[in-house]
């Protein structure tokens, strides 16, 4: 997802895993218990040439040294290293079991995967620019024909994600300041300030920890929180499903399929007054995109993708569009992208371009 400018289980307390700690505690108290019994019947023997400091040299010489920075792991972490579902938001996945970064960004298909539990997600653009020229007919004027070009850029549109459990996380979209500019002729309007909300919970099906297909559902809701002229001022929400699947020689596919719940704000009905017995007015936006990337070169990524918003009540014209962009891995925990938007058809925004970061705590 190129951010919010651009589209404008269950916590199990592991009583088990309790129990299969406790009964590890007792076997290694009997197992220790009977090794210092046997010690006091027998004393072992060292080597002629060893010294106790090189036995117990040799005794640690197997045992795993933590890196500088790195947790030491617990024992109920290790006999459950791979199961992840007692982990959440209070108690955080141990680093050395994170999974690989995944973001929702660049492109408009979202990822199906989640932040791993107990950790913090931030993916921006750090700028967003769009621009679009329209033509259409206007018989007061000579030639019947007008143009109007809109140009719009957002500084830093941002998705900060929280991982609650071990396939679920809670995400807050914000767009900080979006300026739009539009003229027609001899005269231009300019419109700036914070853009809407959007508060989105993933979940994952299935796919999170796993190779293969992976799939989530991804409920939203966004507030009216744009100036006038930014904004419809109404709250709209939908939901996505997204797919993901890995392809031969290395290519990945996305498919993702959303529905947007609008409110009509194009006539007067669409906003009753005290009074007004018609009643609001409401549209569905069909989003649908499909997605293929691959690594290239190291930690150099390129995906190529198209995206399509139709309208099912027939109030707009179809959009089409043709994304295409790269994302590199500086770290484990940060990726930078950059990406194009071409619009295929009419309606659609003429071009786009953005690039960001992305960072994972």
């Amino acid at each position: 997802m190129t951010q919010v400018f651009y589209l404008s289980k269950r916590f199990r307390c592991s009583r088990v895993a309790d129990l299969t700690f406790m009964a590890s505690l007792v076997a290694v108290a009997g197992t220790a218990l009977a090794a210092s019994l046997s010690t006091a019947q027998s004393p072992p023997q060292l080597p002629a040439q060893s010294s106790p400091a090189a036995a117990d040299a040799l005794t640690r010489q197997d045992q795993p040294t933590p890196q500088l920075g790195q947790a030491v792991p617990q024992a109920a972490e290790v006999a459950t290293s791979g199961d992840k579902s007692s982990f959440h938001l209070l108690h955080p996945v141990p680093r050395h079991q994170l999974r690989d970064l995944s973001t929702d960004r660049p492109d408009t298909t979202e990822s199906p995967y989640t932040v791993d539990a107990g950790h913090l997600q931030i993916e921006l653009s750090f700028i967003d620019y769009t621009r679009d020229r329209s033509d259409s007919t206007d018989p007061s004027i000579s030639n019947g024909q007008t143009s109007q070009t809109r140009r719009a850029f957002a500084v830093a549109p941002m998705l900060i994600k929280v991982g609650l459990l071990h396939n679920m996380d809670f995400q807050l979209g914000i767009d900080p300041y979006t300026h739009e500019r539009t003229s027609d002729g001899d005269s231009s309007t300019s419109v700036d300030g914070f853009g809407d909300t959007v508060a989105r919970l993933k979940i994952n099906l299935w796919g999170n920890d796993t190779e293969g297909t992976a799939f989530a559902i991804m409920p939203f809701v966004k507030f009216p929180t744009a100036r006038n002229g930014l904004g419809n001022g109404v709250v709209e929400g939908g939901i996505i499903a997204v797919l993901s699947m890995p392809l031969p020689n290395g290519f990945s596919l996305g498919l993702m399929a959303e529905l947007d719940f609008n409110q009509d704000t194009s006539e007067p009905s669409a906003l009753p007054t005290a009074g007004d017995d018609q009643d609001t007015r409401y549209s569905v936006d069909f989003v649908h995109t499909v997605t293929i990337s691959r690594d290239l070169l190291g930690d150099l990524a390129g995906y190529i993708e198209y995206a399509g918003f139709l309208n099912l009540n027939d109030d707009e014209d179809y959009r089409g569009y043709f994304n295409g962009g790269f994302t590199y891995g500086l770290t484990n925990d940060v990726q930078l992208d950059c990406g194009v938007r071409v619009g295929l058809t009419e309606a659609a925004d003429d071009l786009g371009l953005f690039t960001g970061i992305s960072v994972r705590y």
